[in-house]
């Protein structure tokens, strides 16, 4: 079995932002020996301006002798490897090759030039581009035979600002100790996790119902066709969430339906969801009901025969030890949030008034993944990640000044990841999960996940370095939560 360290090395390329994204390089015909197609005397012209806070526009022509030249190279390396029926291999007549491999031949002649013509205006242009402009951007640029190539893009950047100083800033330690009562709310919610489905025929406040959800705009656009969406009933007058999206009248639309009823749910798009073409708009989720059920929570007896102790009391030295481990997490994250929002306050640089749906998404991954640090369970952090895509723009605005921050805070301390230290992160969220290492990787790299947690180590790693030179005092967990609200 591959180890931990090969597993997080093969995700550590992948991203997850909104939509496939376009990878330079990426031909599969590729000779590393080939010469470079450019010759000195020809050059692209290249333009770079400024579009806004954040966002530069790459403007590239390639000139006709380029492209003729990699053509060339490409139906050459085309013709010596393929073979045709009635042909010795590398023998067909031009024409027929370019009858038969011309498409290839012209998508391989752009993937090439165009991916060493980005990369060119970047590196010389000394750009600080985050993530890769997305794949479609580049789908319809058209190669022809002695015709140059043309084609813009906007990419995301570093914005250009001074850190704050980052020694002596002042931080409050909270107590970790366990309030009273938390052992057994966690005991209910290991009860209710733990606990058996029963499926119902009518439905009322706290039910769950499965369905395929539909979600249309006012034009007919379809956005999302899900099948099996989960959706819980809220208590009467309580706000709701539908396909990831907050409604605030949820639970009047959705009534209290019965298995086979269409319920209509009306909703606004989120003014910063990951899906730019939902901002603000009016949409409708078509909601199905195939499936009604009621959680039954389990009974102690069975959660300690499960869990394989003798009595309750070992359940609960289990439960203790986990909360302990859970509010020790916590207490260093506070401590990290105070030190990032003294860096936020305290750096000025302009941002951009809206967040791309690339901006928005990274905002949200961030989030999960603190969240799953912390122990969060997964209802809890969908949840978490509805409300957020419904917060103000300020607040994601904040959001990704932090990012900002925290990188170009990470390159100034020279701020350098370890393998052991990634799999240590992996180690530590499976076993709060109760899940195995290996099954946290797979899923990780499957959602696309596995480069927002190295990012996420990269950051605690950089704020724990700052922290290191933090003036920390240190106070009772009442006091704390007083002094905090009393500064916000």
């Amino acid at each position: 079995m591959p180890t931990l360290s090969v597993l997080l090395k093969r995700s550590a390329g992948s991203t997850r932002d909104s939509g496939a994204r376009w990878r330079v390089d990426s031909s599969p015909v590729r000779d590393m020996n080939r010469k470079n197609i450019m010759s000195d005397t020809v050059s692209n012209t290249i333009k770079v301006e400024d579009v806004g806070p954040c966002r530069k526009r790459i403007s590239v022509e390639i000139p006709a002798e380029a492209v003729n030249d990699q053509m060339e190279m490409a139906f050459g390396s085309v013709a010596s490897e393929v073979s045709i029926p009635g042909f010795r291999k590398g023998h067909a007549p031009r024409r027929l090759v370019e009858k038969r491999y011309g498409s290839y031949v012209k998508d391989e002649t752009r993937s090439r030039l165009v991916g060493q013509a980005y990369e060119e205006a970047v590196q010389q242009n000394n750009l600080k581009v985050l993530g890769q402009p997305p794949m479609e951007v580049f789908e319809g640029i058209e190669v022809e035979a002695g015709q140059p190539v043309t084609f813009e893009v906007e990419v995301e950047v570093m914005p250009e600002f001074e850190l704050p100083e980052l020694k002596g800033i002042k931080v409050l330690k909270p107590d970790s100790s366990l309030p009273d009562g938390l052992v057994d709310e966690e005991i209910k919610k290991i009860s209710i996790n733990e606990g058996s489905l029963d499926e119902r025929e009518d439905s009322g406040p706290g039910d769950y119902l499965t369905g395929n959800a539909v979600m249309t705009d006012k034009e007919g656009t379809e956005h999302y066709n899900i099948e099996g969406a989960v959706v819980q009933i809220p208590q009467e007058g309580d706000e709701g969430m539908i396909l990831g999206v907050i409604v605030p009248d949820f639970a009047k639309q959705i009534g209290t339906p019965k298995e086979g009823d269409k319920v209509s749910v009306k909703l606004t798009g989120p003014e910063n969801h990951e899906v730019e073409a939902l901002r603000g708009k009016d949409l409708t989720v078509e909601y199905e009901i195939t499936k009604i059920y009621r959680i039954v929570p389990a009974v102690i007896s069975d959660l300690v025969a499960k869990y394989g102790f003798n009595d309750e009391e070992q359940l609960r030295e289990m439960v203790t030890n986990q909360l302990q481990q859970r509010a020790e997490v916590q207490q260093q994250a506070v401590m990290r949030q105070q030190i990032v929002k003294h860096l936020a306050d305290s750096a000025d640089f302009e941002l951009p008034e809206g967040l791309t749906s690339q901006q928005a998404a990274r905002n949200l991954e961030r989030r999960r993944m603190e969240m799953m640090y912390r122990g969060v369970n997964p209802a809890e952090i969908e949840q978490q990640m509805a409300e957020l895509r419904s917060a103000s723009t300020e607040n994601a605005r904040n959001e990704l000044k932090q990012f900002f921050i925290l990188n170009k805070a990470a390159e100034q301390l020279n701020v350098q990841l370890q393998d052991q230290e990634i799999n240590a992160r992996i180690v530590q969220m499976a076993a709060q999960q109760g899940k195995r290492p290996e099954q946290l990787i797979e899923e990780l790299q499957k959602s696309g996940q596995a480069q927002t947690l190295v990012q996420q180590v990269r950051e605690h790693k950089t704020i724990d370095q700052i922290l290191s030179d933090a003036e920390v005092e240190e106070v009772s967990a009442d006091e704390f939560n007083e002094r905090m609200n009393d500064a916000n």
